[in-house]
């Protein structure tokens, strides 16, 4: 989206002890998502976990949404995105290397456009509400992986 202004954003964090290889294993193979995500009923991917790819997730209430990933560094980050109507929402996913051992999850949310200031507070907070749980979700499933 060529509108560069956000209005809107949301950050949450989590530190764990779990391997981050086995977080990013968990993280880049989504058809396992809907194991892990509360949020995630079904999904459905267009192609490899890659640039370009779109996938749609449909949620527990039965409303689907698709998107598409944007950015993926292996093994420390990926994002998505969603286009709507004047507005656009961007997630990334992060992992960062802390102490030896330790690693912090982070799920941030951006939304951006003109239509932004009126999309912003509805969405981004039905989007974001459940980041504690996707982030202890996946934190569990990986760690189980190990």
């Amino acid at each position: 989206m060529e509108d560069s202004r956000f209005m809107w954003e949301y950050e949450y964090s989590a530190e764990t002890d779990v391997d981050p290889e086995a977080l990013w294993r968990s993280w880049s193979d989504p058809d396992r998502w809907p194991e892990w995500n509360p949020g995630i009923e079904s999904f459905e991917l267009d192609g490899p976990f890659a640039v370009g790819t779109t996938f749609r997730m449909t949620s527990p209430e039965g409303d689907t949404v698709e998107l598409r990933f944007v950015e993926i560094i292996e093994g420390r980050l990926w994002a998505d995105v969603f286009t709507g109507e004047g507005f656009e929402i961007r997630t990334d996913h992060r992992l960062q290397l802390l102490a030896p051992g330790r690693t912090m999850v982070t799920y941030r949310t951006e939304i951006t456009g003109p239509a932004a200031d009126a999309a912003g507070p509805e969405i981004g907070a039905q989007i974001t509400a459940d980041f504690p749980d996707v982030v202890a979700g996946l934190i569990k499933y990986a760690g189980a992986a190990e």
